[in-house]
């Protein structure tokens, strides 16, 4: 994973370029538009976030507006335009999940990790926040770790500190 600072110019990889194509060409010459929420998860993947240099880029390499890419990267809440830690903890954050405690696992994380919501920790693992339905409410609490969308249910305080071990035992 590539650190991209938020005024860093960027240059994609040819191999990121050769993912870009791929995805392009499953797309009509005059529609490469359609191709901009894949390449966007690419970027994302590569970089765990998407910057807005990286946004111009992809522009270039779309041929469209840059202000066409910021419309959709700000519009879905799955892009993250700052940087995240390498596993970003998203915690369903809705009625059913906080009946049944997802209140406590966000409490629990920001003691836990030592970070408030949206920060980044200090060896850059983790970052979590709270989201919208993840559409498992009768399993809640529910967690997604991007940027694989791994997805945790019936969450609990020891549940989540063995995740985070878990997690932190895998690099």
């Amino acid at each position: 994973m590539l650190k991209v600072e938020e005024q860093t110019p960027v240059v994609f990889s040819s191999e990121l370029l050769a993912k870009f194509d791929d995805i392009k060409s499953r797309y009509p010459a005059d529609k490469s538009k359609s191709a901009l929420l894949p390449l966007l998860h690419l970027v994302q993947a590569e970089y765990l976030w998407v910057s807005t240099p990286a946004m111009d880029k992809v522009a270039e390499y779309l041929n469209i507006q840059p202000i066409e890419v910021y419309e959709v990267a700000t519009f879905y809440t799955m892009y993250f335009l700052k940087p995240q830690g390498k596993y970003a903890l998203e915690v369903c954050r809705t009625g059913p999940c906080c009946l049944v405690g997802a209140e406590k696992i966000l409490s629990h994380l920001e003691n836990k990790l030592g970070v408030k919501e949206g920060e980044v920790t200090a060896d850059g693992l983790f970052s979590f926040r709270g989201v919208e339905c993840l559409a498992a409410c009768g399993y809640g609490p529910v967690l997604q770790i991007s940027p694989e969308y791994t997805f945790y249910e019936n969450l609990t305080t020891e549940s989540v500190d063995k995740l985070i071990e878990d997690l932190k035992n895998k690099i």
